[in-house]
């Protein structure tokens, strides 16, 4: 009798271990299960700081913006309208520099050449009453018209003179340009009162 006592007390006892480390083991093994694996968690972390193939391409493309082509073409043409623009032809009367309108024709590009050299003076004098004449020294290309002049008209007289008016004349003359900004007895005032010196220049 007191064998099969301690027999089924024995069977009790390990029972209630195995109950025991049983109800022990589970926890540990959730918690095992839970847990963050160090691998997986240095490849998450390297995947979050690592940027993707495609938003890499687009962060070179804001920082490596190319000018477009049609801006740099712009940018070139303003370049070479400034490095090729023509040189303004100029005229001084007696050092006073006057504002001239000039005509679109071969006669004043010939002028125009011949002060590109050097300044072309002409030393003038009073004919007629209405006008100062004086000679280039050479020939340029003409197109002489019959015209009527009025003050501050420029014309090239048989292709080597120059006259300016501060009156009126009508001849054949080709037209060189006008006097701009001057009245008739401004004109009177610096073109009447004996020889001038006409100086024609570019800057």
């Amino acid at each position: 009798m007191s064998k099969v006592l301690m027999l089924t007390t024995s069977l009790l006892l390990i029972t209630m271990i195995v109950l025991t480390l049983s109800a022990c083991s589970a926890p540990n093994s959730q918690v095992s299960q839970q847990g963050t694996n160090p691998a997986t968690e240095s490849e998450t972390a390297q995947t979050q700081a690592e940027p993707s193939s495609s938003e890499a391409e687009r962060r070179d493309d804001v920082v490596g913006i190319d000018v477009p082509e049609s801006e740099k073409m712009s940018d070139a043409s303003e370049e070479t309208e400034e490095e090729t623009a023509v040189p303004e032809l100029k005229m001084k009367i007696n050092g006073q520099e006057l504002t001239v309108i000039w005509e679109e024709n071969e006669s004043v590009d010939a002028l125009l050449s011949l002060a590109l050299d050097s300044p072309v003076i002409v030393e003038m004098s009073m004919y007629g009453g209405f006008e100062q004449v004086g000679s280039l020294g050479t020939s340029i290309a003409r197109d002489d018209v019959k015209i009527t002049t009025q003050a501050g008209d420029i014309v090239l007289y048989s292709g080597n003179q120059i006259v300016v008016f501060y009156g009126s004349n009508s001849w054949a003359y080709t037209r060189l340009g006008k006097i701009d900004g001057l009245s008739s007895a401004e004109l009177t005032d610096l073109l009447g009162n004996g020889a001038v010196e006409l100086t024609l220049f570019t800057e």
